[in-house]
């Protein structure tokens, strides 16, 4: 598991009782990511995920209104461990091409190492109708590398950065839940293979033409 992110060098330190509510809501996380991979999100309840994480289950309201809210908190922690992953793993300045590949290299890795939780929570998301609700933030990381190559000449200047962007997250997606199917919810290397090379054959329609 990943524990939340330690707060930004210079913001003003917590008191203690703010720590310790800290503590109690990521135990609540954890211990309720343990079940769904477990036990599948459908089948456990804030009960059980309450008497996981050893507190009173009116606990749970004073941190998660519902426990739709879970999926709202996962996302948004793959979210923020996409983009530092990939900041931490990018060397500077780099092409637009090889920022994708890292970036699909980076998602294929997060659903391997946790392929038991991605597979419970990728499935309660949509069943929860995200998908149609939540902005697409991985369509739009795609965008803005789509839009910085084609600024520098990289990438064709006639294509649009956000269709790019959205046909790239429908790649990633179609393949993310097709390797689940296909992969009995065991890591078996495929997954970063796939995403890099439908990226390829992407790639080879935005390029830009080499200068003659």
């Amino acid at each position: 598991m990943h524990p939340a992110a330690p707060p930004p060098a210079g913001a003003p330190q917590l008191g203690r009782r703010e720590r310790n509510k800290l503590k109690v809501k990521e135990r609540l996380y954890i211990s309720a990511l343990e079940l769904f991979s477990e036990r599948g999100y459908d089948q456990t309840s804030i009960d059980e995920i309450a008497e996981r994480a050893d507190v009173a289950r009116g606990t749970f309201f004073n941190h998660f209104q519902r426990k739709e809210d879970l999926i709202s908190a996962w996302g948004e922690q793959r979210r923020q461990r996409l983009v530092a992953m990939l900041e931490d793993s990018t060397p500077h300045p780099e092409g637009a091409a090889m920022r994708l590949r890292r970036c699909m290299s980076i998602l294929g890795q997060i659903n391997e190492d946790e392929h038991r939780q991605a597979a419970a929570m990728l499935l309660a998301w949509v069943k929860a109708g995200r998908p149609l609700n939540e902005e697409p933030y991985v369509g739009a990381l795609f965008a803005s590398i789509v839009e910085e190559g084609r600024r520098n000449g990289e990438l064709r200047a006639d294509i649009g950065p956000q269709q790019v962007g959205n046909v790239l997250r429908d790649v990633y997606l179609g393949t993310l839940y097709r390797w689940f199917r296909e992969a009995h919810a065991e890591p078996n290397g495929h997954l970063e293979r796939e995403l890099q090379d439908a990226l390829e054959l992407l790639l080879r329609g935005i390029l830009a033409a080499p200068p003659e």
